[in-house]
């Protein structure tokens, strides 16, 4: 059960635009919505922050394959579900979501951005000059890496307060690895 409230029509009135569009947008709204529309800044935080990387350079499937691997590493099956869902439908198959669960792909280019991602959550963004150098040998620019970044950040923060807040999951389980 989730310790925060998952009634929308409890959630701050600030807070109801963003939940209206995050409903047209999915068809439903999903419990982590639900749990972050208790805070107005926060909603509009993380939908904005979605939207934007949207838009981004790095593609929703790769996107999708990052935040898989992160979810996983993390241990937020919430993430796990949501984002292997998501993936599935921007093109990854269900072998390429799984690979990435693990930080694996057999493209070499998503290999090492999964692996750059998931050296940011273990290391706490401590990394070497080589841990970059690996993802400009594999085709990304500036830009990208810092990308990468931001969907690592991303991530993290709806790990965290899916994991934290025992959000259900209302998406098709998928198993930790």
């Amino acid at each position: 059960m989730s310790r925060v409230s998952l009634e929308v029509n409890h959630a701050p009135a600030a807070s109801q635009p963003v939940l209206t569009q995050i409903q047209q947008a999915f068809g439903t709204t999903p419990n982590m919505f639900k749990a972050v529309a208790n805070s107005p800044a926060a909603l509009k935080s993380m939908w904005a922050a979605f939207g934007a990387l949207g838009q981004g350079t790095l593609g929703a499937k790769l996107g999708e394959q990052i935040a898989v691997a992160i979810a996983n590493r993390n241990r937020c099956e919430y993430c796990l579900a949501a984002h292997t869902v998501l993936g599935q439908k921007a093109g990854a198959t269900a072998d390429d979501m799984a690979a990435a669960q693990v930080g694996a792909s057999a493209d070499a280019r998503t290999a090492a951005a999964l692996t750059f991602a998931l050296a940011v959550v273990e290391q706490r963004a401590q990394l070497a000059d080589t841990d970059v150098s690996a993802l400009r040998e594999a085709g990304f620019d500036d830009q990208q890496i810092v990308e990468i970044m931001a969907h690592v950040a991303l991530n993290l923060f709806t790990n965290y307060i899916n994991v934290a807040l025992d959000v259900p999951v209302d998406f098709p389980k998928v198993a930790l690895k």
